[in-house]
């Protein structure tokens, strides 16, 4: 069916949009027209702007030169995973396109954005140079909002700016500061962004089962070994290097398949999430004793 490719990839964009709508990390991604192909498939090329401060002016010689440099860095893709899925022959490439259709969006949505946002929460939770409050308990509305002061009064010391900050907090502990209903409580979030994300998420390492190894054959991911829960993160976007690339999916026609009598899906997906190494300041971290 030579027509198939460009059948399944009209699903692209719609896969585009599952993925906007569940992963509570999508509001990080940069802008994609920053970000250009490497030489290699797993690179992206960023931009990084560096600029000399200001310097006395002379009545005499006027002002004093500085510079401004704007570099490429090649960065290399640390998200790189993908699964192929056999659906038995259907009757024609429409009824198949709806089965792939229904398929890849509930993947997308239960299968890869948790684990996305995982990967990416850890990740940033391992960066070197970010603030860090380790093993604190919160179990109190009270103590939540005293933290997340903490938090926010770190990042104004920092000079982080005020707009695109974004708390990611469990719905546990905001439920805990929302129950308070104070003006206390309601004027420290009053700034923020605030997305509640599943414990499940919010790990201080993850293990990416291979699918393939004894125990890791349903793939996914699970909480890293003397991994810490995190009780939240304040992320300014500016912050993290945070770029997505969906491949189209690649299509094998009953035809083609030399294994079965049915169609087989390929997803993959592409990205990388890192952080600027001169703007750790816009990341804090708050783990749970657990």
């Amino acid at each position: 069916m030579a027509n198939a490719i460009a059948l399944f990839a009209q699903y692209v964009t719609l896969l585009d949009e599952v993925y906007k709508a569940a992963a509570l990390t999508s509001v990080l991604d940069g802008a994609p027209e920053l970000a250009k192909q490497g030489a290699n498939a797993n690179e992206l090329i960023i931009p990084k702007i560096s600029m000399d401060g200001l310097a006395n002016y002379s009545r005499n010689s006027g002002y004093v030169g500085g510079d401004v440099t704007m570099t490429n860095e090649t960065v290399i893709c640390n998200f790189d995973r993908g699964r192929m899925f056999t659906i038995d022959n259907l009757d024609n490439a429409e009824t198949a396109g709806l089965a792939y259709g229904r398929l890849a969006s509930e993947f997308i949505r239960t299968k890869v954005v948790p684990e996305l946002d995982a990967f990416r929460i850890a990740t940033y939770a391992g960066i070197s140079g970010i603030s860090t409050v380790a093993g604190a308990a919160l179990s109190t509305g009270d103590a939540v909002v005293s933290a997340i002061r903490a938090a926010v009064n770190k990042f104004d010391e920092d000079e982080v700016p005020k707009d695109q900050r974004y708390l990611f907090i469990t719905p546990t502990l905001k439920g805990l500061a929302d129950d308070l209903d104070t003006t206390k409580s309601k004027k420290v979030l009053e700034d923020l962004n605030v997305i509640e994300t599943p414990q499940s998420r919010m790990y201080t390492a993850i293990t990416q089962n291979d699918g393939t190894s004894e125990g890791q054959t349903a793939g996914g991911y699970t909480k890293g070994a003397n991994a810490k829960n995190i009780n939240f993160m304040l992320i300014h976007k500016s912050a993290v290097i945070q770029f997505q690339k969906h491949i189209a999916p690649k299509v094998i026609t009953p035809e083609q398949n030399q294994d079965a009598d049915a169609w087989k899906f390929g997803y993959r997906n592409v990205g990388i999430a890192d952080a600027y190494e001169n703007k750790v300041a816009g990341i804090y971290l708050h783990k749970s004793t657990t």
